[in-house]
């Protein structure tokens, strides 16, 4: 029968570490690579049977790459901490492995929400990933927005995950910080240019393609605040690049 490693990446996901566990069981061996957390992330995630490794962040792709060297077994399925797989796609996930008709990975929508608040529009309809892959076909690139390459072809599951991306404005500001400074690391790496259009005319325009492009409307009040995070997200990458730009060194 083949088996299939789950890999969880964690930094300080003591609200969603035991649900993402959980949702994984049907697993072989489940693997926590975790970037030193300072809550209660790793005494939680020891309660399971699981295999926990601390490892240094440096950025997403290396970090997912190097977990799934350590994995025992074939098939790796990919699980933020604030996703959950459902029954339904846990039995797609079972069924693919058993019977993968070719493909090499397969992509699955996910179901997001925000602020406690599912979120039907403004994008996230077209939002899908690749979480189940063969160990040696597949291999992550890419600092922040971290994605799959491979030579071999990729399958869609029909149900959807369920994303729980941000429980508070709070948390929202303090991911976006960090995931601005990694973006405006690797644009500073690659000699990326800053000036005046990337503040005034780029997050304005993002605010536009979420909210009335991709029909954020229609999902009132909350898709309202969406698009304006997202536009905000914008901002922060070119923000981080100019700093460094600049020389300036944040506190």
């Amino acid at each position: 029968m083949t088996k299939i490693t789950a890999i969880i990446p964690t930094l300080n996901e003591e609200i969603h570490i035991s649900e993402a566990i959980k949702s994984v069981s049907f697993a072989d061996e489940i693997i926590v690579i975790d970037s030193f957390s300072i809550d209660k992330t790793l005494e939680i995630a020891a309660q399971f049977d699981v295999k926990i490794i601390k490892r240094k962040f440096d950025d997403f792709s290396s970090q997912k790459n190097f977990a799934i060297e350590q994995a025992r077994h074939s098939w790796i399925y990919i699980l933020d901490a604030d996703e959950r797989v459902t029954p339904e796609v846990e039995k797609e996930i079972l069924e693919a492995v058993k019977n993968p008709q070719g493909f090499v990975g397969f992509f699955v929508k996910r179901t997001f929400y925000f602020c406690g608040k599912k979120i039907n529009y403004g994008g996230c309809q077209r939002d899908k990933v690749v979480r189940l892959f063969l160990k040696d076909s597949c291999k992550y690139r890419g600092i922040v927005h971290e994605t799959i390459f491979s030579n071999g072809k990729f399958g869609f599951f029909k149900n959807k995950i369920e994303h729980y991306s941000y429980k508070n404005y709070d948390h929202y500001m303090s991911k976006m910080n960090h995931y601005g400074a990694l973006r405006g690391k690797e644009f500073y790496e690659k000699g990326k240019k800053v000036n005046l259009y990337h503040f005034l005319i780029k997050p304005p325009a993002r605010f536009v393609i979420h909210y009335f492009i991709r029909l954020g409307f229609l999902d009132g009040f909350p898709g309202y605040i969406f698009a304006k995070t997202q536009a905000y997200g914008v901002y922060t990458k070119y923000l981080k690049l100019w700093l460094l730009k600049k020389g300036i060194k944040e506190n």
